[in-house]
């Protein structure tokens, strides 16, 4: 979970630099806990502390991660409205993944270190 950014008492919001540069790993992971819909997912984001990300971002990487065969979108009856699409993870999806993933362990770990006051090259 993202924590928001304290600075003089008042909490911001993670920066949109941040963000443009992990945003498309966090929503497959989303999406690879459990089949989701566009807004379940803005929803989602934000309960995670990622501030509120405007719908006009997610659902361009919707589309995008669509088009590269990372996620695949299925229209389901909701019962009560409009059909939903809910989107999955294919296999290519699951690869980036864990790509992702490790590619955010290592930076992490290399911030950890930075932080730590290390100087190690």
């Amino acid at each position: 979970m993202l924590n928001k950014v304290s600075k003089g008492g008042q909490c911001m919001q993670p920066s949109s630099q941040m963000l443009k540069g992990i945003l498309e790993g966090a929503i497959l992971r989303i999406i690879q806990q459990g089949d989701i819909y566009g807004y379940g997912l803005h929803e989602k984001l934000g309960t995670l502390g990622f501030g509120n990300i405007p719908e006009g971002t997610i659902y361009p990487l919707l589309l995008k991660l669509q088009k590269n065969k990372l996620i695949v979108g299925v229209r389901r009856p909701t019962g009560n409205g409009p059909d939903r699409k809910y989107y999955h993870l294919t296999d290519a999806g699951q690869d980036a993944l864990a790509d992702f993933q490790q590619q955010w362990q290592q930076l992490a770990q290399a911030m950890a270190q930075l932080n730590q006051g290390g100087t190690e090259s």
